[in-house]
């Protein structure tokens, strides 16, 4: 050690300076430290704005709606009060040991909306579907408007299934022309009702559409037009006083619609559950009633499901959800189910432990289903 080290060390007494950063490395290091939190919290809020955007996107309403499995009703029991859902008076009836199940989806409702989130769900999820708004719910049409046109479907369908299986029973049924609509505020308001038969005008008997109006036509704009209608069963007498129509002065108009209706004896009630809307229950529908009334048991003990849209003449008509329909014939339990023909096609390469039943007239369902009972291999029976 020299000299002067040692003085240094020994004599000296200056207090030793303490070491420090050198000043460039020290501001370097708090300049990265700054930066590095600025970074993190840039990320933090770029995660939570995407978060936020996701979660949005997740619950906006999209222009779909969702169809899934429905419940199964089955016509042949009774409604929650004890009262058989299919009630007929005015001919002889039995009971049955059978289940015949008209089957619906579940929709979105007119007025409720699909999320983003739902609608993926439904999507991926089996024995669902997603479907534009607009194919299910036509634009323009408020959600009354649209409750109460599928209700309107439901009453036609009920009344066309009750002539159908009439028919098929062998039992009477007359055609005759029926007010099928009237104008709210037109001349006959008040005095006809959506139902009415017309036995007569003015005195003279009709028996088509054609007929009725060839009688009104005859008159003038402000003429009384004198009619004998059947309400409930009942006749009654009216009178309704022609106006004018908007596109030809010299045309008399009642203010109605008419079509073809049907004039039977027995009286039918349906105890479906008013949530329950649209046409496509009339098959199962007019079975109900044909095992009812007919001579024969027709079920026995099947276990039987179905869909298909029904007109008076007993012709099948395709529906609309088959895939949801079957998924759910199946979820309760059904062995049988019928098919239109026309929706076969749809359960291409479908997986199910049921018979698919094909038909395409009340009188196929029928001749179907006496042939399962007795035994006969499903095989030789049209199916899907």
């Amino acid at each position: 050690m020299s000299a002067p080290d040692r003085a240094a060390a020994a004599g000296s007494t200056r207090r030793p300076t303490e070491w420090q950063w050198p000043r460039s490395l020290g501001s370097q290091h708090s300049l990265a430290e700054s930066g590095s939190g600025r970074y993190r919290m840039t990320a933090l809020i770029s995660a939570l704005v995407v978060l936020l955007l996701v979660i949005a996107m997740a619950f906006v309403p999209v222009p779909f709606v969702s169809w899934a499995p429905g419940r199964t009703v089955d016509v042949l029991a009774r409604t929650d009060q004890g009262r058989p859902i299919i009630q007929v008076s005015g001919l002889t009836t039995r009971s049955s040991r059978a289940d015949l199940r008209m089957t619906t989806v579940s929709v979105t409702t007119v007025d409720g909306r699909l999320s983003l989130f739902e609608a993926l769900a439904s999507y991926w999820l089996p024995n669902r579907d997603v479907l534009q708004r607009e194919a299910i719910y036509p634009s323009g049409q408020s959600p009354d408007e649209v409750r109460a046109a599928e209700v309107q479907s439901m009453d036609t369908s009920q009344r066309d299934a009750v002539v159908a299986a009439l028919r098929a029973a062998g039992q009477p049924v007359t055609e005759m022309p029926m007010i099928e609509a009237v104008t709210v505020g037109g001349p006959a308001y008040n005095t006809l009702v959506p139902g009415d038969l017309v036995e007569s005008v003015d005195g003279t008997d009709v028996q088509s559409v054609a007929d009725v109006q060839r009688a009104i036509r005859k008159h003038r704009a402000g003429d009384a037009v004198a009619m004998v209608v059947l309400r409930n069963g009942t006749a009654k007498n009216v009178q309704v006083v022609t106006s004018a129509s908007r596109t030809d002065p010299k045309i008399p108009m009642v203010g109605v619609s008419l079509a073809t209706g049907y004039r039977y004896s027995p009286t039918v009630t349906f105890g479906v559950p008013p949530s329950i809307t649209g046409p496509s229950a009339g098959l199962v529908l007019s079975l109900g009633v044909y095992e009812t009334i007919a001579s024969t048991d027709l079920l026995g003990d099947l276990n039987v499901a179905g869909t298909g849209e029904i007109s008076p003449d007993g012709t099948v008509g395709a529906i609309g959800g088959i895939h949801q329909k079957v998924a759910g014939a199946q979820r309760d339990g059904a062995r049988i189910f019928l098919v239109p023909a026309a929706n076969c096609q749809d359960l291409s390469g479908v997986s199910t432990r049921m018979t698919l039943v094909k038909v395409s007239t009340l009188k196929d369902a029928i001749s179907a289903l006496q042939k399962l009972r007795q035994g006969t291999d499903a095989k030789e029976i049209p199916h899907c």
